[in-house]
């Protein structure tokens, strides 16, 4: 065993990272008009920066997404993730002081209105983003790499089945 624990981990880490940016990637890129009104709807900017800032965000997605696939990029990739995702726990956190409880958080996947709940879930999941800044995509070998894609893939489609619940749930409760 080349890795180690801590690489077999931090590479199941990158590998979540990067299918869940190249999920919010292409349910962006699948309507660009409508992730520009989620865009609005926090009321964070000034109507004329909403269209630059959506585009501004796609941009930096497919780019954190390169980095996170691109081995010679490491560890660049989770520390982007880390911070795209902080900075999306920020936005969620100032619509929900700012009463905005209403809008979707657009964030891909499940329907969710935003709440204290989604700005957890960012702040885990840019903590699991920088655990892939931890290892190396260089030093696994071929069985440890097989391990650690079939992790990613696995922590993924049970972040996916939650996330599906909690949108589920978002509807059972009133809105206010």
């Amino acid at each position: 065993m080349n890795g180690g624990l801590l690489f077999l981990a931090a590479g199941g880490a990158v590998v979540f990272t990067a299918l869940l940016f190249a999920r919010a990637l292409v349910h962006k890129l699948s309507d660009v008009t409508a992730f520009s009104g989620f865009v609005a709807d926090y009321g964070i900017l000034p109507e004329r920066f909403v269209r630059p800032a959506t585009l501004g965000l796609v941009a930096a997605e497919g780019a954190i997404l390169v980095a996170l696939v691109v081995p010679a990029l490491w560890p660049v990739g989770p520390v982007l993730a880390a911070l795209m995702l902080l900075a999306y726990a920020a936005a969620i956190g100032q619509a929900v002081r700012m009463g905005r409880r209403w809008i979707e958080c657009g964030c891909g996947g499940a329907v969710q209105p935003v709440s204290w709940g989604l700005v957890g879930r960012n702040v885990a999941l840019a903590a699991l983003a920088l655990l892939g800044a931890a290892g190396s995509p260089f030093s696994l070998d071929v069985g440890e790499a097989t391990a650690v894609i079939a992790s990613g893939f696995t922590v993924f489609l049970g972040y996916l089945l939650v996330e599906q619940i909690l949108g589920n749930a978002a509807y059972l409760k009133p809105r206010t």
